[in-house]
């Protein structure tokens, strides 16, 4: 085999890295809950009617999973080329995934209230963190594209308020808890992930960033504060104002 040769495959030989494990860990707890409560219930036809928002966000939000795999599988296989096309593309994806998502949880909430359940839900508070969450923190990710070992953390802490719902029904169902929103399980997860990211930035690079402390920071605090926030009265007063300004048929 030639120089050349033996150096192409040498470039293509996948070494699946941490950030590659860390997606594919995301990835079981959105499918696998996803998958117990939607997929297999839509296969079988158990699945109840529901608003063509609910298949269109799962369809984005399913690829959006798929994508962050390929991703971090190209950079894995040395082929950062196509990963920074991709991405170019991906920030799109992301916006689709923001902007449906948003729709989604303002619809079902506002139909729970209507149905005469709480303004004030777990679910809203999660909804609502999850937007502003994934903003941020994937917009800081894309500043920091030119610098690796900042964006490739920034993109997993911007999934981890996302998260809520494919973890939420993972552990609803393995369990069989009363609960659909398990608050202990749910940042039981998050929190591992996040402390996940720290310890391995810290023993690679020796210290942890600013970028990575404040994204940790936020799933620790949103965790701290989720029920009392939940509970408050300010909270209801502006849950039920935003839910009032909803309307879908």
């Amino acid at each position: 085999m030639s120089e050349i040769a033996a150096s192409s495959v040498s470039t293509l030989r996948f070494k699946p890295s941490f950030f590659f494990w860390m997606t594919l860990a995301m990835c079981f707890f959105v499918f696998g809950g996803f998958g117990m409560t939607y997929l297999f219930p839509l296969t079988q036809g158990s699945f109840p009617p529901a608003p063509p928002i609910v298949h269109l966000h799962a369809l984005i939000f399913f690829s959006w999973m798929i994508l962050l795999v390929v991703q971090a599988g190209l950079v894995g296989t040395g082929n950062v080329k196509l990963h920074r096309s991709l991405g170019t593309y991906g920030i799109a994806h992301a916006t689709a995934v923001l902007y449906t998502g948003a729709l989604l949880q303002l619809i079902g909430s506002a139909r729970g209230m209507n149905a005469g359940r709480s303004a004030a839900s777990d679910g809203l508070f999660l909804g609502i963190l999850a937007v502003a969450g994934f903003a941020i923190m994937f917009t800081l990710a894309i500043r920091n594209v030119r610098r690796p070992e900042i964006h490739k953390r920034m993109i997993l802490f911007a999934m981890l308020p996302v998260l809520p719902p494919g973890v939420n029904r993972f552990w609803y169902k393995l369990l069989q808890l009363d609960n659909p929103i398990p608050v202990f399980w749910l940042y039981l997860t998050l929190w591992s992930f996040a402390v996940a990211l720290l310890v391995q930035e810290r023993r690679s690079t020796g210290k942890n960033s600013v970028y990575t402390l404040f994204g940790a920071g936020w799933i620790f605090i949103q965790g701290a504060i989720h029920k009392t926030v939940v509970g408050s009265a300010l909270f209801n007063t502006f849950a039920t104002g935003l839910l009032g300004l909803i309307h879908y048929r």
